[in-house]
């Protein structure tokens, strides 16, 4: 893929990703986490997440229109140009529901099934992450690299849970025999932001367990582009079953942690 290409679909996720993500800030109702029914608060975020992501397919569309694309909201277009986008177009949507600021816009570009464009951007945050296959990931301008070298129990760690209940205890179990292994332990509730935090130094590492590929294509490429080491169950690359974001040396002491653990499993 050409230099010029990688810049081209740069700007389209830029463009894409800071408009949905001023749609989310500015469309969202003040008083939405205190809504007087049950069902209507999330109704009203379900109703954000889906005007996001058209938003965003209108951009691809207008600008992209030969390429393919798989969203969160159930986009899945097959295109004929080779590249397709991996759209979440809110990622942290129960931080979204409460009012908290840790949730994004996550949009990748994959050519040849390899992830070589991501922006990530955190819209009540002003921060905007980015990278491009062999070019970086960056800040706002400022070039990222991830924290240097520490051992385990000097390491802040992320992760996440899932809804399900048998799951999360499970993950539970597995969080229960990493806390008194590192620093601390940190759960954000966007994937999309912990993977980029990882590459901006804020955090060590993150794991979890159940993502789809939206949450994971592009802030695993700003991961990875900032020193970061990035994959899943040993030999593996990350996935559903197990996705880890670390500095290499946390990495290495981590990853068969949550392999013993049983990170993995049900």
């Amino acid at each position: 893929m050409s230099e010029e290409l990688k810049a081209e679909l740069l700007d389209v996720a830029l463009d894409a990703a800071g408009q949905a993500g001023e749609l989310l800030r500015d469309g969202r109702p003040a008083d939405l986490g205190v809504a007087a029914t049950k069902s209507s608060p999330i109704d009203v975020v379900t109703e954000m997440d889906i005007a996001a992501e058209k938003l965003i397919t209108g951009v691809l569309a207008r600008r992209r229109p030969e390429d393919g694309l798989l969203g969160e909201e159930g986009a899945d277009v097959p295109g004929t140009s080779g590249v397709r986008w991996v759209v979440d177009p809110l990622d942290g949507t129960v931080n979204y529901l409460y009012g908290l600021p840790s949730w994004s816009v996550s949009i990748a570009a994959e050519y040849g099934g390899e992830t070589v464009v991501g922006v990530v951007a955190a819209p009540m945050r002003r921060e905007t992450y980015r990278a491009v296959l062999g070019g970086g990931a960056w800040l706002d301008g400022v070039r990222l690299a991830c924290r240097a070298a520490a051992p385990l129990d000097q390491a802040l760690v992320a992760t996440g849970f899932a809804y399900l209940q048998t799951r999360k205890e499970q993950q539970a179990e597995v969080a229960r025999r990493v806390i008194p292994r590192v620093r601390d332990v940190r759960r954000g509730g966007s994937a999309a932001l912990d993977l980029s935090d990882v590459a901006a130094g804020r955090l060590d590492a993150y794991y979890e367990r159940g993502l789809n590929p939206w949450d994971l294509a592009a802030g695993e490429l700003i991961a990875r582009e900032a020193g970061a080491l990035t994959g899943g169950r040993p030999g593996r690359p990350a996935s559903g079953e197990l996705a880890l974001a670390a500095t290499p040396a946390v990495f290495a002491s981590l990853q068969p942690l949550l392999e013993e653990a049983g990170a993995w499993h049900d």
